[in-house]
């Protein structure tokens, strides 16, 4: 007889590895501190507006997510390939003109970089287009600073789209991210879309959490300590557990049981916008790439991408800050109006102050990273084993990879 296994923590780990389980026939339940499912991946619906908890995007060449998801079901609402720049001297586009041909011109004379480093950009793409993925993983990691020095892209080139397109991507300024996520994400951008679903980044894990059994997750159960096959909870309640996986962030439960550098992690503030008019009509991410750039890191009209995320005749507007600023909501949103007044002009005077997520735990540190986990690292002991993207990298793709990858060395072991 199969064992029931208990995963402590609804996130996308913790539901795919539930996921994987039931279809191999194992009794799944899962434990969540909070109110639904989702962990990380979440959308709140506020005065008809649908805002996802930090800015959030679905790579759709993801290999995970191709598996698992039906992405005609989640209606997904496509990014066009490339970006707006805003800089000290007025804003362009840059696009890949091989995705998005309307765009070749503007990008063939944007004031970005030197022919070379257009070019430079060219031989990049194609490189990671053919390389795969587990040697991709295999190479070399230093910052991702050094290593678009390494391409040979300019100071310019650096400054006016890598820098400000990726710091919002990895959620820290100084590019120290590994050297190997810039390649695998720019490999993800080179080969697919960066899209939405219609109705909300949480569709994800929605869609995972109706693959289970109803009943399968018991809410507001918040998990203090485990000893043995007890799990012991923060009302007193003692569970007993066959098998027990652990699918918190890494500095939840989950950090009794990782690496103090794995505990490492990047913040964010999310500050979303009612508006009237649209700074942009265009379903891109806008990048600041100014040299006093202080407040908003980027910007995206996302109404412009799904209609659903605002009510009829009025515009969702979502700007990100790395980090989390010491100031009240009000003072830094103001702060943002001000910086992108140079752009926008008075239109940001009518931007109205919806909601501010201020997210501590926004993703995992990434100065190393991997695409493979060794089984010592999953399996704690013979009944409790761990996933979670702070094993892998930080992305939806790793989640679930973490999560499928559990699923399958339970069911070996058995």
């Amino acid at each position: 007889m199969k064992p029931t296994i208990t995963i402590i923590g609804a996130g996308i780990s913790g539901l795919t590895a539930a996921v994987y389980l039931h279809q191999k026939g194992y009794k799944v339940q899962i434990l969540e501190a909070s109110d639904r499912a989702g962990g990380r991946i979440k959308t709140d619906i506020i005065d008809g507006f649908r805002l996802d908890r930090g800015f959030q995007v679905l790579l759709t060449e993801y290999p995970e997510t191709k598996a698992l998801l039906d992405y005609k079901k989640l209606n997904l609402k496509r990014f066009l390939p490339g970006a707006t720049v805003l800089y000290d001297g007025g804003q362009f586009e840059i696009a890949d003109p091989f995705r998005r041909p309307t765009a070749t011109f503007a990008t063939l004379f944007a004031p970005v970089g030197s022919l070379k480093d257009k070019i430079n950009t060219f031989f990049l793409k194609k490189k990671l287009v053919n390389i795969s993925l587990s040697n991709l993983f295999k190479q070399p990691e230093i910052e991702t600073s050094a290593q678009l020095k390494k391409y040979g892209f300019s100071s310019k080139m650096i400054n006016r789209f890598y820098k400000p397109f990726f710091s919002g991507i990895f959620l820290e300024n100084d590019l120290k991210t590994s050297s190997t996520m810039f390649d695998f994400v720019m490999k993800m951008f080179c080969e697919g879309d960066a899209a939405i679903p219609e109705l909300g980044m949480e569709e994800i894990p929605k869609q995972l959490v109706a693959m289970l059994p109803e009943n399968s997750i018991q809410y507001n159960v918040k998990v203090s300590a485990i000893e043995n096959n007890k799990i012991i909870c923060e009302d007193g309640t003692i569970l007993d557990a066959d098998k027990i996986i652990i699918a918190t962030e890494a500095i939840g439960l989950a950090n009794t049981y990782i690496s103090k550098t794995k505990q490492n992690f990047h913040q964010v503030t999310n500050i979303y916008f009612e508006a009237k008019i649209a700074p942009t009509q265009k379903a891109v991410v806008v990048l600041n790439a100014a040299t006093n750039k202080k407040w908003a890191n980027n910007l995206t009209v996302l109404s412009n991408i799904s209609s659903q995320y605002a009510p009829s005749g009025k515009v969702l507007i979502s700007i990100s800050y790395n980090g989390i600023p010491a100031i009240d909501d009000a003072t830094l949103a103001e702060n943002m109006k001000t910086e992108l007044k140079q752009w926008y002009g008075n239109q940001v005077d009518d931007w109205k102050l919806l909601k501010t997520y201020r997210i501590n735990y926004a993703l995992p540190n990434q100065e190393k990273v991997s695409n493979e986990v060794p089984n010592s690292e999953i399996k704690i002991n013979e009944n409790l084993f761990i996933c979670g993207d702070h094993l892998l990298n930080g992305s939806i793709n790793a989640a679930m990879k973490s999560g499928r990858i559990v699923a399958e060395l339970i069911d070996e072991l058995q």
